[in-house]
């Protein structure tokens, strides 16, 4: 019979040995798409042998009401770039940008007049992107692809999108501003949602039941559950459009699903030919 302080270490080890297993698995699925998590010359490796499609994920920094962080949309489009891109096959992510428009600073508007809000202007968010761009074409990449999470920079996305494409030409590289991603991120998986019975009073436009419950299946971490009866009551007045009241990670991964699936299709209907 084993005592009860070797039983303990031995429970301590095999914990011990359970975390670091798990660290590892979760290092390695990282290194699997997402490129900050590769070196350079496994990077270079994985281009040449094919892995030529490059997800950008853009979100932004704004109040998402009283119940929802600031980084949502953040947290929100690197793992659905993540699902995406594994779908996809020969395919990586590229580190989010949490930088983005968010309307007047001086004076404040829109998502600044509330506080956490980041905004730059489009001038210097488009020459971000176009860098970006142009920086993933060095490297080898025949298909760039802006996933942006957000809507209020979409057109600055195709307007990148369109100069690339004319300055490249048949040159063997293209850039896309995925609005099918955005599209299913909103319209669709309200579409699933009112499918269900939820009213559009409910589903709302900013941090209501779709936006929140999208947040519960990413990472319930992103949802303080005790404020959503508050972010209901408070309305505009507190930043959300909607109720989130009856959210959840379950009417989240409606629009999980839907969003990886209209994205991948999309993505693989534009790839360039061989």
């Amino acid at each position: 019979m084993i005592d009860a302080p070797r039983r303990a270490l031995l429970l301590a080890l095999a914990s011990a040995v359970l975390v670091a297993q798990a660290a590892a698995a979760g290092a390695t699925g990282a290194a699997g798409v997402q490129l900050d998590a590769l070196t350079w010359t496994e990077l270079r490796d994985r281009i040449a042998a094919g892995h030529t499609t490059v997800l950008l994920p853009i979100g932004g920094t704004e109040q998402s009401g009283p119940h929802l962080v600031l980084g949502k949309h953040n947290v929100r489009v690197q793992a659905l770039a993540g699902l995406i891109a594994q779908g996809l096959g020969q395919t990586l992510v590229a580190p989010v940008l949490a930088y983005v428009p968010e309307g007047s600073i001086e004076p404040p508007a829109a998502h600044m007049r509330f506080a956490g809000t980041i905004s730059i202007p489009e001038p210097a968010f488009e020459t971000v992107l176009e860098s970006a761009a142009r920086s993933f074409r060095r490297h080898g990449f025949k298909q760039v692809v802006l996933l942006g999470d957000h809507g209020g920079y979409q057109k600055s996305l195709e307007r990148v999108a369109a100069k690339l494409n004319r300055e490249w030409g048949q040159s063997g590289c293209r850039v896309t501003a995925l609005t099918e991603y955005y599209r299913a991120s909103q319209s669709g998986h309200a579409e699933l949602l009112a499918a269900r019975g939820f009213s559009q009073a409910e589903i709302g436009q900013h941090a209501g039941l779709a936006d929140t419950a999208l947040a519960l299946a990413i990472d319930p971490a992103l949802v303080r559950r005790e404020l959503l009866a508050q972010a209901a009551q408070g309305g505009p007045a507190l930043g959300v459009d909607g109720d989130p009241r009856r959210a959840t990670a379950e009417l989240g991964r409606l629009g999980v699903d839907r969003i990886v699936a209209v994205s991948i299709a999309a993505i693989r209907a534009r790839r360039p030919a061989p």
